[in-house]
């Protein structure tokens, strides 16, 4: 990962050899001859962006390479990984490919860490948790991130020990659709599970659970599918239809936006964000807890006690490693 040591670097370079100065970030116009806005997918506008890179802004000696697009907070532009020596960073473009920014900077996060606001508030205890009479916890992962699923396995336990609790607990996934596909940010196989899971959490919710229980085990979706008894039909036919999976998708993608997600895996609860590690951990004990405070009179359920284990990370037969964690996925 490029440090902000070197990422500045990177930046002077591009300044120096642009001539141009802009407050820390700089913009480069340029057209298509014949070329419109609907004729560029986010791969063709990343290309143009490392051409121009390397024909305008760097020296004939140093070259700038694209390492792979990435889905964009921002639904005006494309965002894509360049690498410039052994450096990598997020350039962006926009999607009619007539502006590149080399870097972007996020002015509001710039202005609150320089006037030390801005910071998000996490309730630190129960007390400071809005209360509601059906609270909802909103767990955002993606299906490849060992993390997210970390956070996928603790629900999953809880949900088997405590069904009741099935109504105030939803996975939500982060991601983006360009050029009518889902996008994600380990690439198309998580892309493909995560509609797969979206899928099958919007229309075959009597079997979700048990197919995360299967598929958290190995990642082998295949498998899963058959041994859930999962109508391979129906599901197929929900990953195809627009007005189905990438609907329902689109509407994760719009929570993530407004939440401002970035890491998988990361809570929201009752619409503000929380954290488990105020809680306990990542224990199926400490994320029930977080959750009950939510409610504004706890049910009988919330009493039960579950595993106090730290939950596994990625792939595995077992609840449990043992090893703390408190990594995510950005």
């Amino acid at each position: 990962m490029l440090n902000s040591t070197n990422k500045n670097l990177i930046i002077v370079i591009l300044l120096i050899v642009c001539g141009v100065l802009a407050g820390g970030l700089i913009y480069a116009q340029f057209k298509l001859s014949g070329r419109g806005p609907a004729a560029l997918s986010a791969q063709e506008a990343a290309e143009l962006g490392i051409n121009f890179i390397n024909e305008n802004l760097l020296p004939l000696n140093i070259k700038a390479s694209l390492v792979e697009v990435v889905p964009s907070e921002e639904k005006s532009l494309y965002k894509f990984k360049v690498k410039i020596g052994e450096e990598e960073f997020f350039s962006y473009i926009t999607k009619d490919g007539k502006i590149l920014f080399p870097e972007g900077i996020n002015l509001e996060e710039e202005i609150a860490g320089a006037t030390g606001g801005g910071e998000e508030e996490v309730a630190e205890s129960c007390q400071d948790i809005p209360k509601t009479e059906k609270p909802l916890l909103e767990a955002f992962v993606v299906s490849y991130c060992p993390y997210g699923t970390q956070m996928q396995r603790i629900l999953v336990e809880i949900l088997k020990d405590i069904p009741s609790l099935a109504g105030n607990i939803k996975i939500n996934y982060m991601g983006d659709i360009q050029g009518g596909k889902v996008t994600a940010m380990h690439g198309e196989e998580e892309a493909e599970e995560n509609l797969r899971q979206i899928c099958l959490r919007e229309e075959q919710k009597d079997k979700s659970v048990n197919y995360l229980s299967c598929f958290l085990k190995a990642g082998e979706s295949e498998e899963c599918l058959a041994e859930v008894g999962i109508d391979e039909g129906k599901l197929s036919q929900c990953m195809q239809d627009s007005s189905k999976g990438l609907s329902y998708a689109r509407e994760d993608f719009e929570a993530q936006d407004n939440y401002k997600v970035s890491g998988s895996p990361t809570l929201i609860l009752n619409g503000e964000t929380a954290s488990e590690f105020n809680f306990g951990g990542r224990t199926a004990q400490a994320v029930k807890t977080l959750l009950c405070c939510g409610f504004t009179a706890e049910p009988e359920s919330c009493g039960k006690t579950l595993s106090e284990e730290q939950a596994a990370i990625g792939f595995s037969e077992t609840y449990s490693s043992g090893n703390p964690s408190d990594g995510s996925c950005e």
